[in-house]
C-alpha cells in the first residue's frame, strides 16, 4: 500500500517509536513530513518509552496516538501495555505498527525466527486483537479494520513489503571517520582481549574484519539480538573474570535504549571492562533514521553513572591517542568514538551459527 494513502488512512497525527527495516517505508516518510518535530514525531529510545509517549498524548488531547516498532521490541511494550493503556487499568487506545520480522516461513536472520514465531501469540496472550497488512490489502479492507479497532489497543502487523515509499532521505553527519575503520583499529588495540558486540552492522564488521586479518572469532561474542543489552553481557563476563580485558563494543541506539545499565556498570566498576560507544547519531542498520544521542553528552552521562574515566574521540588521530591510554587501563573507562553514517555496499553477515559463536567463546573464557 502507497504509504501516504495508508497514514491519511489512519487519521493520526502524532508517530513515536523504533525505527525498523521492515517499516522503512513508514519510517521514511515520517521523517519526510515531520522531520523530528516533537508534536507530531518522536523517534523514542525503546518501545516502552514510545508506549508512555503514546499515553501522555492521549491523556492531553484525547485522540489515538500510534507507535511504530518491530516485532522484537514487543517485549519492552509488554509492561506499558498490560499494566497502563490496558482495558483494565488506564483504558488508553494506541494503534501498534509492528513489522514483523522472522514470519514464519520467510528466510530471515536467526534473531528473528523465534520472535517471529511467537508474535501472533504474544499479541493473542495481550488481548491485542490485530490485522496483518500485505501488499493484496485494499484500502476497503484497511479501513473496516481500523474502524473495528476505534478506542482501543489494537495493531497492524506489516509483512515485508506491505508499505511502500519511492523516497529515500539522505541521513548524515559530519564525522569524517567510518565505524569499520574504527573498529579496526579498535581490535588491534584490544588484541587478544574479549570482545562483545553490538547487535547490528557493527557485529558484522566486526565478524568480516577478524576474517580479513586472518583472525579466529573465539575472543569475540557477536549479539545479534537484544539490541541495548551488549552493555550488560560484557559486565556479566568481566564481574566473572576479573583477570582478562573486555572491551563491549556498543552502538549509541543501542545504549540510549537501555541507558540504566550504564548506571549499574557505573555501579559495579570492573576494572578490565572497556566500554566503547560508536555513535553516528543514527538507527543506520534499520535506515538510518536519527538517534537522540547527538544531543546527547555521553561522556559526561559516563562520569556521571560512575565511569572513572571517559574519553571521546571523532578523527582517527584522537581515536589513535584515546587507545593508547584505554589498552592500558586499570579502571572502568568509557570511549565515545564518532564515526560517520554509512557502511559498505558488500559487507557480508557471520557465517558461523549463534550456537556457534557461544560454544568458541565460552570455550576461550575457560583457558
Amino acid at each position: 500500500m502507497d504509504i501516504q494513502r495508508f497514514v491519511t488512512l489512519l487519521g493520526a497525527d502524532f508517530f513515536t517509536g523504533v525505527p525498523d527495516s521492515q517499516l522503512k517505508a513508514l519510517c521514511n516518510y515520517l521523517m519526510d513530513r515531520y522531520g523530528t518535530d516533537p508534536a507530531h514525531h518522536i523517534i523514542a529510545a525503546n518501545e516502552g518509552n514510545a508506549a508512555a509517549l503514546a499515553a501522555g498524548y492521549h491523556l492531553a488531547t484525547g485522540k489515538t496516538p500510534v507507535v511504530y516498532l518491530q516485532n522484537s521490541g514487543l517485549g519492552n511494550i509488554v509492561n506499558p501495555l498490560a499494566s497502563l493503556l490496558s482495558d483494565k487499568v488506564y483504558a488508553i487506545p494506541c494503534l501498534f505498527i509492528i513489522g514483523w520480522r522472522g514470519e514464519p516461513g520467510v528466510h530471515d536472520e536467526p534473531q528473528h525466527i523465534f520472535q517471529g514465531e511467537a508474535t501472533l501469540p504474544l499479541l493473542d496472550t495481550l488481548k491485542v486483537p490485530y490485522f496483518i497488512l500485505d501488499s493484496s490489502v485494499s484500502e476497503e479492507q484497511l479501513l473496516a479494520r481500523l474502524e473495528e479497532f476505534r478506542g482501543r489497543q489494537a495493531a497492524l502487523v506489516v509483512r515485508k513489503g506491505g508499505l511502500k515509499y519511492d523516497k529515500t532521505p539522505a541521513y548524515a553527519n559530519s564525522f569524517p571517520m567510518s565505524r569499520e575503520e574504527a573498529i579496526g583499529h579498535i581490535l588491534t588495540a584490544a588484541g587478544d582481549s574479549f570482545v562483545i558486540s553490538t547487535t547490528g552492522k557493527a557485529s558484522r564488521e566486526v565478524f568480516e574484519l577478524r576474517e580479513g586479518r586472518g583472525e579466529g572469532h573465539g575472543h569475540d561474542f557477536l549479539t545479534v539480538g537484544s539490541m541495548g543489552h551488549s552493555s550488560s553481557i560484557a559486565l556479566g563476563i568481566a564481574l566473572q573474570k576479573p583477570g582478562r580485558q573486555v572491551w563491549c563494543l556498543d552502538g549509541d541506539g543501542a545504549a540510549l535504549m537501555h541507558l540504566g545499565a550504564m548506571a549499574v556498570i557505573g555501579s559495579a566498576r570492573p576494572q578490565n571492562l572497556i566500554h566503547v560507544v560508536l555513535n553516528n547519531q543514527a538507527h543506520e542498520s534499520v535506515g538510518g533514521l536519527p538517534t537522540a544521542a547527538g544531543t546527547v553528552d555521553l561522556p559526561a552521562v559516563a562520569r556521571a553513572c560512575g565511569y572513572p574515566a571517559a574519553l571521546s574521540a571523532d578523527s582517527l588521530e584522537d581515536l589513535e591517542s584515546a587507545l593508547e591510554c584505554v589498552k592500558h587501563s586499570d579502571r572502568l573507562t568509557f570511549l565515545e568514538v564518532k564515526c560517520a553514517l554509512g557502511a559498505r555496499g558488500d559487507l557480508g553477515r557471520p557465517t558461523t551459527t549463534p550456537q556457534e559463536n557461544k560454544a568458541t567463546l565460552m570455550a576461550a573464557l575457560e583457558e
